[in-house]
């Protein structure tokens, strides 16, 4: 079998590049993220994963753009959290594959082990980033943590908690290098 080039072509399936002027998601009031989680203080936000090595078979021709796997999931964004945490519901409807197993400090202090699985594309408003997960059992609440805010350069708006494009980068993520 020939080695064939890494295509040029972009994404020619369902993704789509979003506008700087496109509204973040999701646009929730006060009234109705308090009412949610009845209590004040928590940020949730949907963001849309991909299975990463499904857009690069795709793009190979290896399978069809229908047969990228991704989804949208609400995630609690967790500023004390550092990585992206998915559960295992998550993880096998993606199909994703474990990459390593790592011990993790839960909020209560107990350490379990968790597989890291991944490459996954995280969409949110006009910013995307490749991450891996660490999967937490069960159908444990997906966790955003800082990680994957720092890298999109999102942040964290308390009084709407909203999750919001950094204001002073509108138009695209800037990172510190130093």
């Amino acid at each position: 079998m020939a080695l064939r080039p890494v295509s040029s072509k972009k994404y020619s399936f369902p993704y789509r590049r979003p506008t700087v002027f496109e509204e973040v998601a999701p646009v929730e009031t006060t009234e109705y993220a308090a009412a949610k989680n009845n209590t004040m203080g928590l940020v949730y936000a949907k963001v849309e994963l991909i299975n990463s090595r499904d857009l690069w078979r795709a793009e190979e021709g290896i399978i069809q753009e229908d047969q990228i796997r991704q989804m949208k999931v609400e995630f609690l964004v967790d500023t004390g959290a550092y990585m992206l945490t998915i559960n295992n519901t998550i993880r096998e409807q993606l199909g994703l594959p474990t990459l390593e197993t790592r011990p993790a400090e839960l909020a209560n202090g107990d350490v379990i082990q968790c597989e890291v699985v991944g490459p996954i594309e995280l969409r949110y408003a006009n910013r995307r980033s490749t991450q891996c997960a660490m999967v937490l059992p069960g159908d444990s609440e997906p966790l955003f943590g800082a990680i994957p805010m720092e890298d999109m350069d999102l942040v964290v708006e308390p009084r709407t908690q909203r999750l919001l494009v950094n204001p002073e980068h509108p138009l695209a993520p800037q990172m510190s290098l130093k």
